[in-house]
């Protein structure tokens, strides 16, 4: 593993993840309660002794900067770092990064000289667990070009990833983004399940993209000086397919992108679930996170039930089900929340303010998730009753059905959504 340099990319503005991600950038938009997302393809890396990490962004940088260095201090024996290596002006270009690809280009000149025989590329906007140094034995081992990690799925969820087609041999064939409906029946029949390089079941006979790479490092290099090409998915694998030897590592573990307002709020919600597929408490592989020195949660005479209580949250007298609460969280008297997600706040605030951080007393919340350091009044009402899909108003917006009160916003008391 010493021979292997991660890059992880954290994504271009995140506009499917507005507004957790009008502060920030998707790989620091908080879950479960305590984590960031970036903490996720991190501490699959240090559980895989992978410790040469840098972090690619470009847009609202500044927390996810923060966030790194307070929690990732390697051991300066080790060789080992975790560096944020943001977008910028060179004498070679000017512009931002177009795509995932044109990342990894601009960034190279910072990395070329590291000593990594490969390059393991992930995203910072994925919820999974894997052991990433089988990923890495597996390219060895079968002495690929390029490794793509590869999910097996239904014909329901084929139409919203890459799929990709395979030799008889295991060799990937084929790469075809987002196909339609009739291309899909096309490459269901030319490529039946249960192929014995690449054995499928009936229920899911496609493959589809993860979103995850092993590149041999020349040829990653090679790849990137020979063209243009901006994005790994839609150019740099489907032109590669024909030149290199590509191959799948098939992972059947739980893995959930986590790039829109819609799929952030069900991942959350799946973490409260007695038996969900995904969770923060495995006994040798913990997610890691930045430590805090926070008492743990008070609750005074509370109804709560499938839910995930932060440390430092104060509940008094409220009803929490079906609902994550987020550090330093305050929900008041009489307050009852529901399918919610509380990302919590940044700092204790002293009391006597007019409207305190947190959710007010006699507040009902459902189907809502509530950015840091927001405010909620008294009597707020934050539940959709019309059904609305989409909407703006006066201290929250509505995504995809959920309504999101952005992070330090106001919904002044009485309001009734």
């Amino acid at each position: 593993m010493d021979d292997v340099l991660t890059i992880v990319l954290g994504g271009g503005r995140g506009t499917r993840l507005f507004p957790l991600t009008h502060h920030r950038s998707k790989p620091a938009v908080p879950i479960g309660g305590k984590y960031r997302l970036i903490d996720i393809p991190i501490s699959n890396c240090l559980h895989a002794g992978l410790k040469k990490i840098y972090v690619l962004t470009q847009f609202n940088s500044a927390s996810l900067n923060r966030h790194i260095a307070q929690t990732y201090q390697l051991d300066l024996f080790s060789g080992g770092f975790v560096e944020v290596l943001a977008a910028e002006q060179t004498p070679e270009g000017e512009q931002w990064f177009q795509g995932t690809a044109d990342a990894v280009r601009q960034a190279a000149r910072h990395f070329h000289d590291v000593e990594a025989e490969y390059y393991l590329i992930l995203a910072g906007d994925h919820v999974y667990r894997m052991d990433l140094g089988d990923l890495v034995e597996s390219h060895i081992e079968t002495g690929a070009d390029i490794t793509i990690a590869a999910q097996p799925v239904s014909a329901a969820e084929a139409p919203d990833m890459g799929i990709l087609t395979f030799t008889g041999s295991g060799q990937i064939a084929g790469f075809e983004e987002k196909p339609k409906p009739d291309r899909l029946a096309e490459i269901g029949a030319s490529a039946p399940p249960g192929t014995p390089a690449v054995p499928l079941s009936p229920d899911k006979p496609f493959v589809a993209s993860m979103g995850i790479y092993v590149f041999s490092r020349d040829v990653l290099h090679e790849i990137l000086a020979a063209d243009m090409a901006v994005d790994f998915g839609r150019e740099v694998i489907p032109h590669a397919i024909a030149a290199q030897r590509v191959h799948a590592y098939l992972y059947r573990g739980f893995w959930a992108d986590v790039g829109t307002v819609r799929s952030f709020f069900d991942v959350n919600l799946m973490l409260t679930r007695r038996g969900g597929p995904f969770n923060f408490f495995h006994p040798r592989r913990p997610i890691y996170t930045r430590p805090r020195f926070l008492p743990a949660a008070r609750l005074h005479d509370c109804r709560i039930d499938e839910a995930l209580i932060a440390e430092g949250a104060y509940l008094d007298t409220c009803e929490v089900r079906q609902s994550v609460v987020g550090i330093r969280m305050t929900i008041q008297h009489g307050a009852k929340i529901t399918r919610s997600v509380l990302l919590g706040a940044d700092a204790y605030e002293e009391p006597g303010a007019e409207l305190p951080m947190g959710i007010g007393r006699q507040a009902v919340l459902d189907g809502v998730i509530v950015d840091k350091n927001a405010r909620i009044g008294e009597g707020a009402r934050l539940v959709n009753e019309r059904g609305l899909q989409n909407a703006d108003g006066d201290g929250y917006y509505i995504r995809s059905g959920i309504i999101v009160v952005p992070k330090g916003g106001v919904v002044k008391p009485g309001t009734v959504v």
